[in-house]
C-alpha cells in the first residue's frame, strides 16, 4: 500500500495544473497537504467563491474542481478513465500519476 510519500509527486502535478489561474485568484491554502485556489468573488454568504484544490490524503491525493459543480455540462465529454475516478459532483481521486488523465482535468 503507498504511503504519503509516494502521493507527494501525485500532489505536487495536480498542484501544478492551478499554477496558471493563481494570479488572478487568492490562495487559501498552501501546505505540503493541501492546497486551495479561491477566485475574487463574494458570495452571498460573504466567503469567496471556491476554485478548486488538492488533498494529499492516506490512501489518495483529491483533486477538486468547482467549476463542475456550477457546470455539470462540463463533464459531458470527459474520459470513461477520468469518470471513474469521480467522488461526488468536483472530486477527482488519483492513487497514482495518469499524465493523460492530469492533462484532461487541465483542459
Amino acid at each position: 500500500m503507498p504511503g504519503k510519500a509516494d502521493f507527494t509527486e501525485i500532489f505536487e502535478q495536480l498542484k501544478s495544473i492551478f499554477k496558471p489561474y493563481a494570479k488572478k485568484m487568492d490562495i487559501s491554502q498552501d501546505t505540503d497537504q493541501y492546497y486551495l485556489l479561491n477566485t475574487r468573488y463574494i458570495m452571498k454568504n460573504k466567503q469567496p467563491l471556491c476554485f478548486g484544490g488538492v488533498r494529499l490524503g492516506k490512501n489518495y491525493v483529491s483533486f477538486y474542481l468547482m467549476s463542475v459543480y456550477a457546470s455539470p455540462d462540463m463533464l459531458k465529454n470527459i474520459s470513461p478513465e477520468l469518470k471513474k475516478r469521480m467522488q461526488g459532483k468536483s472530486c477527482f481521486n488519483f492513487k497514482e500519476v495518469d499524465k493523460k488523465l492530469f492533462a484532461e482535468l487541465k483542459a
